[in-house]
């Protein structure tokens, strides 16, 4: 049952701890001690938190891309 207060689940929303805001950005990443190098992992970001999930990827080695969501979506829906 969706409530006023609870999120649309047809709705991405970011990943940042916390964050109930709408996802804008996808950012593509994997792991290499644990993926295939092509297996790619996402996690969605807000305008907000992008810049900070992108540095936490980035650091580990593990940030691949960074895309606008509507761009993602219409590239997934084209494979």
């Amino acid at each position: 049952m969706i409530t006023p207060s609870s999120p649309d689940p047809e709705k991405p929303i970011c990943s940042g701890k916390g964050c109930r805001a709408d996802a804008v950005w996808v950012l593509a990443w994997n792991n290499p001690k644990v993926h295939t190098p092509e297996r790619r992992k996402t996690w969605l970001a807000c305008e907000e938190h992008r810049e900070h999930l992108s540095h936490f990827l980035g650091v580990r080695g593990f940030l691949k891309d960074v895309v606008q969501f509507s761009d993602w979506e219409a590239a997934q829906e084209q494979s």
